[in-house]
């Protein structure tokens, strides 16, 4: 056990080396530090509670999902019955269901054999291992009813916080932040964390729209004044633009174009007026629709539509036929910039309204940096001179190790570029103290076997053996604790977890390793008869 081989002797003091140098760049400013080499920059990273900034909870709301699907369901009923000339009256959606009512009695049969396909059951679970029914039929004389399941709007929602959570971090990333937090929590919230970004207004103006853009023509029938006193022309619709002091305008229902056909948006300036507007290029698909529309329609007007409100709404002059075109509004520099991000990162499935706001400062960072600071200092030095009053010697190696240990477990969080939150200072300290306890449990093993009578050389081989088992024991069982913290818990206590499940791995070896070869140097050179604990 005390015997090392010169190749082991050099991984140790390599180990030791090396997290002393990744740990370098941690006691530097980030901008002394950007001109080092690339493999000395990294540092850890300070999570929201010690390096402030901005934290949302956003939740995906339901009556959205459920007001979308049963417009889709309502449009696929519709077109099927058309195309097979079916009549019926009064096709309309209420809570999670849509009801019509047949002309015909007699044709309830072959209306619910075409409607099957609306019911065939979609998949789900991880991988896509099953399958729910989204949508029940059901007849009641000449009234036909689809009703949507509760386990498929589950399944939807699911589906719309992991299509969220990917939008949302294309969203946060085009904002130029760093290490962004970006996770679900529970069944329909997104947790959504930015350190060092304290605006939260422009955050909650970019997360929160749904950023749906669709482009429409102009109604050709009617005008806006006749159809605000009756009912609108069939297929158009009275559409409220986004600036207040512009008038609403009558448009089309059915969109020519979608946000989807973008392939790009940018912020730019009008060459002739200078002011902000947001250029944008379609796919091929896209740009040829466009092309089409722009050649049949000159003259007319061609709205451009976010979230149901008109945002600019020009009049054709001429043929586009680039795919390319521009959004022009009143738009400011930081609306334009907003806009833009919001087109490349792609709309949200749902509606998401914050639940949860809250802004911390640098200050506050900064004094839960001191405090974490003074608690990992004071633990720390009660260690040191608690194993030297109890240990001697002894106890200065396990010292020599502890430190070594705190060395290389900021040495892998730095690696790792976990972040570093006031939970995973926590986690620190209770490394420091299970650090000596690994020590404690050998160096009192050690002292049995002397009192039993056992040479020194002997009474230290026995105590790094015999209490190997039992210091493994309880390691392994703390960390299918962290392990299982980590998977099942969010935030803080996963920060907790990881600098806990490191601080053991760290442990484990200045215990069994370090203090072994420093205590095999002091025996090789002092050749002692008595164990001085």
């Amino acid at each position: 056990m005390l015997y090392f081989a010169r190749w082991k002797v050099t991984l140790i003091v390599l180990v030791v080396l090396a997290g002393i140098v990744i740990d370098l760049p941690n006691l530097f400013p980030a901008s002394t530090v950007q001109s080092w080499p690339s493999f000395l920059q990294r540092q850890i990273v300070l999570g929201l509670d010690l390096r402030g900034g901005a934290h949302l909870l956003l939740q995906v709301e339901r009556d959205s999902l459920i007001k979308d699907r049963l417009e889709t369901l309502t449009g696929d009923i519709r077109q099927t019955l058309r195309d097979e000339r079916i009549g019926y009256r009064n096709l309309r959606g209420r809570g999670e269901s849509v009801s019509f009512t047949l002309r015909e009695a007699s044709d309830g049969d072959r209306v619910m054999q075409l409607l099957q396909p609306l019911t065939q059951p979609i998949q789900s679970g991880l991988f896509g291992q099953g399958s729910v029914s989204e949508v029940d039929l059901s007849r009641n004389g000449e009234t036909i009813t689809a009703t949507l399941t509760e386990a498929g709007l589950e399944e939807r929602t699911r589906s719309a916080v992991e299509q969220s959570l990917s939008v949302l971090s294309r969203r946060v990333n085009a904002l130029g932040t760093t290490e962004p937090t970006i996770q679900r929590e529970g069944t329909d919230r997104i947790l959504v964390q930015v350190p060092g970004l304290e605006d939260t207004r422009r955050l909650k103006d970019v997360l929160g729209q749904t950023a749906k853009m669709t482009f429409h023509l102009e109604c050709p029938d009617g005008d806006i004044v006749s159809a605000e006193q009756g009912r609108p022309p069939a297929g158009c619709e009275i559409a409220q633009p986004a600036d207040p002091s512009d008038g609403p305008i009558l448009i089309e229902s059915r969109a020519r174009l979608s946000g989807d056909d973008l392939v790009d948006a940018q912020p730019a300036f009008d060459q002739q007026t200078n002011t902000p507007i947001v250029t944008f290029r379609f796919n091929s698909r896209g740009g040829s629709v466009f092309g089409q529309l722009t050649q049949q329609n000159v003259g007319k007007r061609f709205a451009v539509v976010l979230d149901d409100k008109v945002i600019t709404a020009p009049v054709i002059r001429s043929p586009i036929l680039g795919g390319s075109g521009q959004i022009e509004g009143n738009f400011t520099v930081e609306s334009a910039q907003n806009l833009a991000v919001l087109l490349r990162a792609g709309a949200l499935p749902a509606d998401l309204t914050i639940v949860e706001e809250r802004t911390v400062g640098p200050s506050l960072g900064r004094d839960s940096i001191a405090a974490g600071e003074m608690a990992a200092l004071i633990g720390t030095a009660a260690v040191i001179v608690f194993m030297v009053l109890v240990y001697g010697l002894f106890g200065v190696f396990a010292n020599i190790a502890l430190i070594a240990n705190i060395v290389l477990l900021f040495a892998l969080l730095t690696i790792l570029q976990a972040t570093l939150t006031l939970p995973g200072i926590a986690g620190i300290v209770l490394t420091v103290g299970m650090a000596v306890d690994a020590n404690v449990l050998i160096f009192e093993r050690i002292r049995e076997e002397s009192r039993l009578g056992r040479s020194a050389i002997n009474a230290i081989e026995a105590g790094f053996s015999r209490a190997l088992g039992t210091i493994l024991d309880a390691n392994i069982t703390t960390l299918i604790a962290a392990f299982a913290l980590f998977a099942l818990g969010s935030g803080p206590i996963r920060g907790f977890a990881v600098t806990l499940a490191l601080g053991i791995l760290t442990t484990m070896f200045t215990a069994f390793i370090l203090t072994r070869f420093i205590v095999a140097v002091w025996v090789r050179n002092q050749r002692p008869k008595t164990v001085p604990i």
